[in-house]
């Protein structure tokens, strides 16, 4: 299998880990991105959606939307930019570690604070501010598999953080929904486990001193048009930049308006589409956990990546036919447990196809550009945040509020992702 190695995806770590390290060091990133996942899916798609809804009920389609625009547009342009700078970090904790410690402390200081909000856009600037923080710390962790797995362990790596962080989106789902109408326990929970688990992640796991390494000085001008990855040059990295643009594309226009859809779509009051939800997401949280972990194994077993990508996002484009043929429950549970099986298969491989396609290095002296690459690739799924949910809305708008057209278009999204991880010649 071609991929990153050591020379390829982080010069400033010269060993994988092994033993008892690599060990915890997968636990804790299962755990951190379980944590970070629950958080994102318990506040996007529940607590901020009532909390909209209650302060405005007759615009709370487009302040929604506006909300998860404006959040995307600032996520964006923080991911790759904190990654680049992780990249050229120095500190006797290491280059990344400074970045999930300080990012997940402010993050969870300014969620904490959405709680006590009465006005949209005092939650609007709060949440922002939490989004631009938590997204600074990501690529950082993210870029950790690239820097301490060696490229044919990280689709077991991959398997298990993926299953973490599809486990995190259902059981973030499950707390926010039971937790709902206690507002501020709800989003203190969340801040204060997603806090604590990032300080002790950078205790238990200590990153190799970054201190002496050389510095990298920062011309602007060149940083700036660093994050253009030309698609001629490095076409594998473009192919799966779109590959996760368009599933994103369509799994974020049904899952933002999921609360919404089970009101007005399947036709359940308030109070139940609360419970609704949570007992989905138990549901899909099996289904998730299995393929995740599966498919991950398999995956080192076989040495292959691509195929499960492909299957992932055939199996999510066929979860969004069922409401679509059974407008009820009975199709939102099938739905409910097809895109655990596809988003898991999907989710626990695609990161590790992620690290096999970064470029090379610019030159031997500059310590990889792991976190940088990494982070314009995380931005494939802080774009759609932007598009998805307004694009949803003009469909709403033009349908006369027929939720049909999303789930139409989503398909099409999904189904268009396995047509671009086609291209990819790098990786099998």
């Amino acid at each position: 299998m071609h991929g990153v190695g050591p020379d390829t995806a982080s010069r400033a770590i010269p060993t994988w880990v092994a033993g008892t390290a690599r060990r915890r060091l997968q636990v804790s990133l299962m755990i951190n991105f379980f944590l970070l996942m629950a958080l994102y899916s318990g506040v996007l798609g529940v607590l901020l959606p009532n909390q909209i809804a209650e302060l405005s009920p007759a615009s709370k389609e487009n302040n929604l939307a506006l909300l998860f625009a404006i959040t995307s547009i600032f996520s964006t342009l923080a991911t790759p930019i904190a990654g680049a700078l992780s990249d050229r970090t120095r500190s006797r904790w290491g280059r990344r570690s400074p970045w999930i410690a300080i990012g997940s402390l402010i993050g969870s200081a300014c969620l904490f604070g959405v709680s006590w909000t009465t006005g949209f856009w005092s939650l609007m600037v709060l949440w922002v501010m939490a989004a631009v923080a938590y997204n600074s710390m990501q690529p950082a962790m993210t870029t950790l598999i690239a820097d301490r797995f060696a490229p044919e362990t990280r689709g077991a790596v991959s398997g298990i953080v993926g299953a973490g962080m599809t486990a995190g989106l259902t059981a973030g789902t499950v707390v926010a929904g039971y937790l709902a109408s206690q507002r501020m326990l709800a989003y203190g929970l969340f801040a204060a486990a997603i806090a604590a688990s990032c300080v002790a992640f950078v205790v238990l796991n200590r990153e190799p001193s970054s201190a002496a390494q050389p510095r990298r000085a920062v011309h602007w001008g060149t940083f700036l048009k660093s994050f253009w990855i030309s698609p001629r040059a490095h076409p594998d990295f473009a192919w799966a930049f779109a590959s996760r643009f368009t599933i994103y594309m369509g799994y974020q226009a049904v899952a933002a308006y999921l609360l919404y859809i089970l009101r007005d779509y399947v036709g359940l009051g308030d109070g139940a589409s609360n419970v609704a939800i949570a007992q989905m997401a138990m549901v899909t949280l099996v289904c998730l956990v299995v393929s995740s972990l599966a498919s991950g194994w398999l995956s080192d077993r076989m040495q292959r990546r691509k195929p499960f990508v492909i299957g992932g996002s055939l199996i999510m484009g066929a979860a969004m036919v069922a409401p679509l043929v059974a407008p009820s429950m009975a199709g939102m549970w099938v739905y409910a447990a097809v895109i655990g099986v596809g988003y898991g298969m999907f989710m626990s491989i695609d990161m590790a196809l992620m690290t096999q396609v970064l470029p090379p290095p610019a030159s031997d002296d500059e310590g990889g550009d792991a976190g940088k690459d990494l982070g314009v690739l995380t931005t494939a799924v802080n774009i759609p945040q932007i598009i998805s949910p307004v694009m949803a809305a003009v469909l709403l708008s033009l349908s006369g509020g027929d939720y049909r057209a999303i789930f139409i278009a989503a398909v099409v999204f999904v189904f268009g992702s396995a047509l671009c991880v086609l291209p990819i010649r790098s990786v099998r």
